[in-house]
């Protein structure tokens, strides 16, 4: 999307494997893209790399692990930022460094994917245009099939599993676990549009610390998600909960052995198995926020769903991400600091860039569905750009 848009002159690509980067830059075929080596465990590295772009993407997971380091050496660099963060202890640390940012003059914008992202946007949304008060925000999201899953990825969902995890009940911030009778009691079974019915379970995104900080909201914020199949997703649940996830390494007949990586590369040999017995041939994935409050002293809910099959969350992440980028390229993000997707981005400024880059299927925008319920609990189709006008 970046490469495609005429809003950058140079876009620069770093990763440690430069030459996967230099194959990636070849096949978009774009001369205004080039790629170099970053390590992103060495803050120099970064700030070499970054030294007088306008923005940075951080692209590089797990959050909890490379999101601080990388937003402090954009904040040294001087240069506005945008990540992708869903880790929600990495997203409490990054906002520490709002007061840095500021006196920098940096805006850095975190979690600009799907879920956070356009999940916190359209939450925004609501609160500016569709409800006088919100009482509940419930975000479920499930995905699978892509045709590659990394290790970072497998390392976060095992992390998600193994934490507090942080959710807004009752009016007041508190943390559930997993497989305590605190998480199994937020389980539930979700219709997802366009790809099925699958029960879902508590997950420790950011929306459920920063949404009811940011925004007025009365009464809950949960997140609750799956990966698919949904044997996969058990076979991950099955080793966090047998402890085979530890990283304090042991001696395997002589050999130093940590369990998470032994578990990381058993789960990632298994995945093609289990997505073939489960008949799922190509990426798919649902994100759906449920909003509900008050307009007038009347109760409305609001469900955006955005569903796909044949993309998965390659393109889930990556074009929010994209726009999250344009829109600080374009001057549109105006907030200085560290901020999340409600504070620094404006949804009507979203949805028109969208509207203008994102072409999906033939469409233009973003695949927003939209229901209202009426406080008789009549559903009705909304058209996304209606609401917008």
């Amino acid at each position: 999307m970046l490469a495609a848009s005429d809003l950058f002159s140079e876009i620069v690509v770093g990763d440690i494997v430069v030459e996967k980067a230099r194959r990636f830059v070849q096949r978009l075929g774009s001369d205004k893209v080039a790629a170099v080596r970053v390590d992103a465990s060495n803050p120099e590295s970064i700030r070499e790399a970054i030294k007088g772009s306008q923005v940075v993407l951080n692209c590089v997971g797990p959050y909890y692990k490379f999101g601080p380091p990388i937003l402090k050496a954009a904040i040294e660099s001087g240069v506005h930022y945008v990540d992708l963060c869903d880790d929600f202890d990495a997203t409490e640390q990054v906002l520490n460094l709002d007061e840095e940012a500021k006196e920098k003059g940096v805006s850095a914008l975190i979690g600009m994917g799907s879920s956070p992202g356009v999940s916190n946007v359209l939450v925004r949304f609501c609160a500016d245009a569709l409800l006088d008060e919100i009482e509940s925000v419930d975000v479920y999201h499930a995905h699978g099939g892509e045709r590659v899953e990394g290790a970072a990825v497998v390392k976060h969902r095992i992390h998600s599993m193994e934490i507090d995890i942080p959710m807004f009940l009752d009016g007041a911030f508190t943390t559930v676990r997993l497989f305590d009778e605190s998480g199994t009691a937020l389980e539930e079974e979700v219709d997802f549009p366009d790809i099925g019915t699958y029960g879902v379970y508590a997950y420790p995104h950011p929306e459920t610390i920063t949404l009811p900080r940011y925004l007025r909201i009365t009464n809950r914020v949960t997140n609750l998600g799956t990966v698919l199949p949904t044997a996969y997703a058990e076979l991950i649940k099955g080793m966090v909960r047998l402890g085979l996830t530890a990283e304090t390494p042991l001696d395997v007949r002589g050999q130093e052995v940590a369990p998470l990586e032994f578990a990381v590369s058993f789960i990632l040999s298994r995945r093609d198995g289990l997505l073939k017995e489960a008949g799922i041939t190509e990426p798919m994935g649902c994100l759906t926020i449920v909003v509900t409050g008050k307009r007038e002293d009347e109760e409305n809910t609001y469900i955006f769903s955005m569903s796909s099959r044949g993309r998965g969350m390659g393109e889930g992440t990556g074009i929010p991400a994209a726009l999250g980028a344009m829109l600080m390229g374009m001057g549109k993000i105006e907030p200085k600091g560290v901020f999340p997707p409600e504070v620094g981005v404006n949804p009507l400024d979203l949805l028109a860039l969208a509207q203008k880059q994102v072409r999906i299927e033939g469409k233009s925008g973003l695949p927003i569905a939209v229901q209202h319920i009426d406080k008789e609990g009549n559903r009705k189709r909304l058209d996304i750009q209606q609401l917008v006008k």
